[in-house]
Parts: structure tokens; sequence; C-alpha cells
């Protein structure tokens, strides 16, 4: 390692020791604990973690008898950076010694995959390890077997004004966050608040997130099998010649023809400007957590380019940094983006462009000395047709946390 990675591992080292992260206000500040992944035979990383959560005073939580959702991403099947079981069983765990009754749950992808429904949703939890006998918890898809199942939760926001919230999640007395962060396509940052309010919404909710605009028809994938007439509450669709057809003065935009359609043929289209897009995640995230108490961990590692739901994962694009814990789901974010913006690029380890880290290529394409490179904003420079700080920004105005914190080392 050469000197000058040294020098912003230590400067940033001192940051977190000494609680001086820049332009972090101490008063009215959110507390946000944080523990390295340094471990020896006395302290592992799955002690450190038990640690670092009660610290931060997740076991003052009353769990007793209560349905406790406890949401994670299982990463889509070919994706190697999802988070392992092993530290979900540590927190169902707890909630149990507590008299909480916890459950694993995600909702539903808008997208066809591995995540699509609940049958091959749950297949592909379990081949990534989640099983109660892993975990000691159930899985509970929230949204139940197609995503049909949500809860509208009024909040009269600016641009949602009932967020549809996966039913169990919307159900359930407690929410537990359990966050792998990591960069997204179009949010820029995946974190607390995007697994919260994007992982949350229910496939039509995701519909509402993602699209400014109502479903169409491909006409070349669809095969005229009728699940979209059958399941469209607002009669917008027929079937002409064996093609499905959607009337829009009846289409009211909610995408349940594209969560029940199992070839592609009903599809919606990625238009909403990412500023709105982040917003609507933090309202959605508000809604998820209406009068539930709620804590949430983001762990710091592998920490990949795009959202663990793509079948693939890219090469980390900063080491590994540690685990953070709050009640605060957006002061918890802004301290993880934070670190990981003042952590140096992992440097080009292969000469083989497919092996270079994705931030390093933005890096040297943009002619930035990445290895030297400690106070810009990585997330930006990894896609820079985003701004992750939208989504925190609004999450602060609708009241759902602060985005001043104070580090707390454990």
């Amino acid at each position: 390692m050469d000197a000058n990675v040294v020098r912003i591992c230590f400067k940033n080292y001192l940051r977190v020791k000494f609680n001086i992260l820049p332009n972090k206000k101490i008063s009215m500040a959110s507390e946000v604990f944080f523990s390295t992944l340094n471990a020896d035979p006395n302290h592992n990383l799955l002690q450190k973690l038990e640690r670092l959560v009660r610290k931060a005073g997740m076991d003052k939580i009353d769990f007793n008898g209560k349905f406790t959702a406890v949401k994670i991403h299982f990463g889509e099947l070919g994706n190697m950076a999802y988070l392992r079981p092993d530290y979900a069983a540590v927190i169902i765990g707890i909630i149990k010694k507590l008299g909480g009754k916890p459950f694993l749950t995600d909702c539903n992808t808008l997208y066809s995959g591995w995540r699509s429904n609940a049958i091959d949703h749950q297949d592909t939890a379990m081949k990534h390890g989640y099983t109660p006998f892993s975990t000691g918890a159930q899985i509970i898809i929230a949204d139940g077997l197609k995503g049909l199942d949500y809860v509208e939760v009024p909040i009269d926001g600016e641009y949602c004004k009932a967020p549809k919230i996966g039913t169990a999640i919307a159900e359930a007395d407690i929410v537990v966050s359990i966050n792998h962060v990591k960069g997204h396509e179009m949010a820029g940052f995946g974190g607390a608040l995007k697994n919260l309010g994007m992982g949350c919404g229910s496939v039509a909710g995701k519909k509402e997130m993602h699209n400014a605009s109502k479903p169409h028809i491909d006409v070349q994938e669809c095969r005229g099998c009728g699940l979209c007439v059958k399941n469209c509450a607002s009669h917008a669709i027929s079937l002409v010649e064996r093609k499905a057809v959607i009337n829009y003065d009846k289409c009211v935009g909610c995408g349940q023809c594209v969560a029940t359609c199992q070839y592609d043929g009903a599809v919606v289209d990625n238009d909403e400007q990412v500023d709105i897009l982040n917003c609507k995640i933090a309202e959605y995230a508000k809604a998820t957590l209406k009068g539930k108490p709620n804590f949430h961990i983001n762990l710091i590692m592998d920490v990949s380019p795009e959202c663990d739901c793509w079948g693939y994962n890219d090469l980390a694009v900063v080491p590994n940094i540690g685990m953070l814990a709050s009640f605060d789901p957006v002061a918890l974010d802004c301290a993880s983006a934070d670190l990981v913006n003042g952590a140096p690029v992992i440097p080009n380890n292969n000469v083989l462009a497919r092996n270079i880290s994705n931030l390093d290529q933005n890096h040297d394409h943009e002619n930035i000395d990445s290895h030297n490179h400690d106070h810009g904003d990585h997330w930006h420079i990894i896609h820079p047709d985003t701004n992750w700080r939208s989504c925190v920004e609004h999450a602060r105005k609708i009241g759902l946390g602060s985005m001043d914190y104070k580090l707390i080392t454990v």
C-alpha cells in the first residue's frame, strides 16, 4: 500500500476516533454509533455487531410480544455482495431474547427477476442462506404472492399522498432495518432510506416511485394469457387479437399488470427525475416507519457501485469500513455516505479492465488522482446523473430525521 493511501486511511481513522468529521454540528445532532471491522479471537464481527446495537440502544425498545419486521435485502441470484445471514441472526437473536416476534422481510421487485414473486423470492433468499435454521426467523414477503398485497399509509406527502406499503410491514408493530451500503444507478446511494422506502413499497408502490407515466404493453412479449386483464382493478385492460390493450381513460397507473405479467409484456419506463425519485423514496420511508418504534443498522462492506438487485456485483469501490447503528435513519445514511466519501478509492488491482473498480475508472475518466482524492463525492462520481443528497435532504424536511450527527465509536 503506498504512502498516500496510508495517509488517507489514518486521517479518516482520526476523524472517526475523535468525532471530528468535518461540517458536522454536535448540538441537536443525532447519535450514530460506529464500530470498525477489526476483530480478534475475543471479539469477532458478530459479537461486535451485538455490542454495537446494544450500545446504540436497540434493546431499550419494548419488543415484548411485538411483531417485528426485520427489513433486509436478500440479494438477486448471481449477486455476491448481499449481506450474509449471520448478521441478521444476531439481530433476530436479540429481538427474541427481548420477547419479540421477529420475521425477515422484503417486498417483491417491479422488474422481472428472481424476486418478482413470493415463491421465487423465498427460494432466492434460501439459496443465499436465509432460512429459519440459519437466522432463527421465518421469511414473509411483505406484499404477498404477486406483489398485490399492500396498505395505503396516509402521510399527505408532497409527491406521495398515501404510499403503498407491503401489508406485512405495514401491519408490524416495530421495524428494524439491516442495510448494505452501496451505490445505486438511480438513487446514487443505497442505505437505510433506500431499503426502507423503495424496499418496503409494494410492486405498485415501486411503480409509483420509479415512474411518472402509466404502464404500456410490449406487444412482442405479450402472450395473451389474460392475467393482466383478470388482475386489473380498474378494468382498463382487454385482449384484442390475443394481445393486451390498455384503456388509458380507465388506467390509474397502479402497476398491477406489471406485477402479474410473467412474460415482460406489461412494462414501465424509468422516466421519473432522479431528485423526485429520491424524494418519493424518503416519503415511502416515512410511511413505512409511521407510528412504529424503529431502529437501523448500516454495514459498510463490499461497497458495490450498483444495487444488490442486479444479478452480479462489480468490484468494491472503497475498502470495507465498518458497522453503524442509530434510531435516526437520516443521520445514519449521512454518516455512512460521509465515511465512504472520506475513504480512499480502491486502486486498480488488475490489468484487465473488467476487474478495475467502477469508481477508479470514473476517477480516471474525470482526470482525478484517485489515490489522493479524499474530499470528493464518490457517489456522484460513480453515477454522475444522480443526486443522493436529495433523499436525505427531503427526509429531513419531512421530519424523518436529522442530517447532523455525532459519531460515537464503540
